[in-house]
C-alpha cells in the first residue's frame, strides 16, 4: 500500500493507494471512502498537528488496515500498556468498552482495537498526550454517536469517543452509554485499575448484536461468579 497527502478544498485528504482489493472491505470498516485514487480520509486543512499527524499515519495504516481484515492480530494488551503509560499521572476519566472490556477480565476473545469512553474534555486531552500516536485528529462528530473522536496506534489502534449522547441507550442499552457509565465496574488488570461496563449488560449487547460465541462465554464467567 502506498499512501498520499493531498489538499481539495479546505479538506486534507489522507488517501491509501494500491491496495489489494482483499483489504477494501477493511478500509471502508475504517470509514475511508473509494476515490479516484484509492481510499481517503478527509480532515480540515487547518487541524493542528496535521503534517505530524500524517508522518505517523503513514507509517501506520498498513497495519491498522491488516489488523482490521485481521490478516494480523491486534497486540491489544501492548496497546493499553503503552495507553496507560502514556497517560500516567493525568486526571483524564476514561473507562474501557466493547471487547477489550471483556478482555481485561480474563474472558478468550480477541480485541481489533481499544474502545475508550471519555467526555468532551478528556477527548480533546488525550489527543494531546498522545499526538505522537495519533492517526486521525481529535475532531468534532456531530450527528454521529458522541460530540467528539479520535484515533491513535500504539501496536494497535487506540480510539477514543467524547461526550456520548444519551439516546444510544434508545430503545436498548448499549455497552458505552450513559446505562453503562452509571454502573461501571473496576477490574484489576496488570496491576492498574481499569474500568469496565458490568458483564451482564455486555451480554445483553452481545445478545442483541448476535455475537453468540461471545455471549456464551460471559454466560460462562457469570455462572462461575454466581452472577447467571
Amino acid at each position: 500500500m502506498n499512501t498520499l497527502r493531498r489538499r481539495e478544498g479546505d479538506a486534507a485528504l489522507f488517501v491509501v493507494r494500491d491496495a489489494p482489493p482483499e483489504y477494501h472491505g477493511a478500509l471502508r470498516e475504517l470509514y475511508y471512502t473509494p476515490v479516484a485514487d484509492g481510499f481517503a480520509k478527509d480532515f480540515p486543512a487547518d487541524t493542528p498537528h496535521l503534517d505530524r499527524i500524517y508522518d505517523h499515519w503513514r507509517l501506520c495504516i498498513e497495519e491498522m488496515v491488516l489488523q482490521q481484515a485481521q490478516a494480523h492480530p491486534a497486540p491489544w494488551d501492548r496497546a493499553l500498556l503503552a495507553f496507560l503509560e502514556a497517560i500516567e499521572g493525568e486526571s483524564v476519566a476514561w473507562w474501557l468498552a466493547g471487547s477489550a472490556a471483556l478482555a481485561v477480565r480474563g474472558l478468550d476473545v480477541a480485541p481489533h482495537d481499544l474502545d475508550l469512553i471519555v467526555d468532551g474534555a478528556g477527548a480533546r486531552r488525550l489527543g494531546e498526550l498522545l499526538l505522537d500516536h495519533v492517526v486521525e485528529p481529535v475532531l468534532p462528530s456531530g450527528g454521529w454517536i458522541a460530540d467528539w473522536f479520535g484515533r491513535a496506534f500504539l501496536h494497535a489502534r487506540v480510539e477514543w469517543v467524547g461526550d456520548v449522547h444519551a439516546d444510544v441507550d434508545t430503545p436498548l442499552a448499549c455497552d458505552f452509554g450513559p446505562a453503562a457509565a452509571s454502573r461501571l465496574e473496576t477490574v484489576l488488570w496488570r496491576g492498574h485499575a481499569v474500568r469496565v461496563p458490568p458483564l451482564d449488560l455486555q451480554l445483553e449487547v452481545s445478545e442483541q448484536r448476535g455475537l453468540a460465541d461471545r455471549a456464551a462465554k460471559i454466560r460462562q464467567r457469570l455462572s462461575e461468579l454466581g452472577a447467571a
